[in-house]
């Protein structure tokens, strides 16, 4: 719900001495001293510190598990790691090491990859990557270790422990990532409370992103502007505007713990520097939105040239050998999920024609990859006659851009609602798929001419359509249009393999909660 906030007289101007909150603590204007035996800053951030400590339990299971899953399976194969003095079984020594030194190793290895850094916990795929690197970490020290003390440790022995402690961690780390996000979106639970500064367009723009995706972290609590509105101008926000205050005692006033830069405009170089150097001793984290926005990942690169760092943007990876693993992937998971589903495509088929006379199947012409037409295949969810009521509905569209959308569309079937909410009627379009004219991610194809892509829209089109993408994990029918086309062309710019896996693991748990699909 959006409120209407008037700047308040005492928040229109800086306060003055007396009116500064006394938080105990002195800001230095140029950077906090150190020293070697001083102790580190405390962040102000805290929701981690319990989240960290389950996750080092996981961890510790998760090598726990490994091993005995390892000393199972080889006992079976009657094969690893076995002492002359005992050859009828696993040494007493190894199995020592399996249920002690493993586990601790598995977690100081995961430590010392940054696995535990809270910045990369919860959301993305940092601290997957992470987890990666110690798996690896963790197959060179096991075999390192055998070899230096001459111990006869077979290949599959090492195979078996790191394919299970990264299975086993994995795990554990999706069902951590499950339980923070419902932390976070049931309330301020494990959430940054974060200042928007900046112009009221741009911190406006950083708010609904991150209301609409709290498993981020970030929850705005208020913005500060940093110039005062004209005369008589008002100012809506959904949360208190303040104008004219010192950054940090407004954090420390309001109970924030992160400052969000939101633009280039909000501060001048050298204000933001200085702010960075207040923010050092205080715990506060400081967050900069780039000039350069929906561009992430590998495609950024910082080069510093005198001091000066230069952000390098790189062309968007479209072509090449990863564009060609896409497309074998695409078709072989296509296929086997063709014959995977094939009872459930059948009932599906049953129930349709059993509940509404016509055909199962509906198919109709949608642009795709380089503005070539093509029939989409889906499961039939509306009555018959459906184009021919679409002209008394237009009136009633709930969409703003190329598509109809209307949440009680009196066209859709009893068992086409039901099919739309878990997204089954898309299932068909697996033959799309294996015929190369879709992908299983990337852009919605759009029952639209060639002609109506024009302008920013058109890049869409660089890329095969997809069942999923962008679009359906943050929000399907709910988002705008100009949401829409933003997030299918963030999708075009940082395409990537793994942006590929990250988005059908979200896709799952989106369609199981029927969240913005009607």
């Amino acid at each position: 719900m959006s409120l209407n906030t008037q700047l308040p007289a005492h928040r229109a101007a800086r306060p003055d001495a007396a009116a500064q909150p006394d938080a105990g603590v002195i800001t230095p204007s140029n950077g906090f001293a150190r020293s070697a035996f001083g102790r580190p800053t405390t962040p102000r951030v805290n929701w981690h510190r319990p989240y960290i400590l389950w996750l080092i339990l996981l961890d510790l299971l998760a090598g726990l598990a490994a091993s005995r899953t390892a000393i199972a399976l080889l006992a079976e194969a009657d094969a690893g790691f076995r002492d002359p003095a005992a050859p009828g079984g696993v040494a007493g020594v190894f199995v020592l090491v399996a249920n002690l030194g493993l586990p601790v190793g598995w977690v100081l290895l995961l430590a010392a990859c940054g696995a535990y850094d809270r910045r990369a916990l919860g959301i993305g795929t940092e601290e997957l990557k992470r987890v990666f690197r110690a798996d690896i970490a963790l197959a060179a020290t096991v075999s390192l270790l055998a070899l230096g003390f001459k111990k006869d440790l077979s290949r599959l022995t090492v195979l078996l422990v790191v394919v299970a402690a990264l299975g086993y961690t994995l795990a554990g780390r999706f069902a951590a990532r499950c339980v923070l996000r419902y932390l976070r979106r049931s309330g301020p639970h494990a959430s940054q409370q974060t200042l928007l500064v900046g112009k009221l367009s741009d911190a406006l723009a950083l708010y609904e992103v991150a209301t609409r995706n709290p498993g981020a972290g970030l929850r705005p609590i208020a913005i500060h502007l940093p110039m005062h509105p004209r005369p008589g101008e008002r100012v809506s926000a959904p949360v208190p505007v303040y104008v004219g205050w010192e950054l940090v005692p407004l954090v420390q006033e309001i109970g924030a713990d992160t400052i969000a830069v939101c633009g280039p405009a909000s501060l001048e170089s050298y204000e933001l520097r200085k702010l960075a150097w207040q923010l050092e001793g205080t715990g506060l984290d400081l967050v900069v939105v780039p000039q350069v926005t929906d561009v992430t990942g590998p495609r950024i690169h910082v080069r510093p040239v005198d001091g000066l760092p230069l952000l390098t943007v790189e062309e968007p990876t479209l072509s090449g050998l990863s564009l060609v693993a896409k497309a074998a992937l695409d078709r072989m998971t296509a296929l086997i999920g063709l014959l995977l589903l094939s009872p459930l495509l059948l009932g599906i088929a049953l129930a349709i024609k059993l509940t509404d006379p016509g055909p199962v199947m509906f198919r109709q012409t949608r642009i795709g990859y380089q503005g070539k037409a093509f029939k989409v295949w889906k499961f039939r969810t509306m009555y018959t006659d459906a184009e021919q009521r679409l002209a008394e509905l237009r009136d009633r569209n709930e969409s703003d851009g190329l598509l109809f959308k209307m949440r009680d569309d009196p066209r859709v079937t009893p068992i086409g609602r039901h099919l739309r909410a878990l997204s089954l009627d898309e299932l068909p379009q697996l033959i799309n798929v294996l015929l190369g004219q879709m992908s299983l991610v990337g852009p919605r194809p759009l029952p639209t001419e060639d002609d109506d892509y024009q302008g920013d829209v058109r890049r869409r089109l660089l890329v095969r359509p997809g069942i999923t993408g962008l679009w359906q994990i943050s929000g399907r029918s709910e988002l705008t249009w100009d949401d829409a086309v933003r997030l299918d062309l963030h999708y075009v710019d940082n395409w990537s393999l793994a942006y590929d896996l990250g988005i059908l693991w979200r896709t799952v748990s989106v369609v199981l909660a029927r969240r913005g699909a009607y």
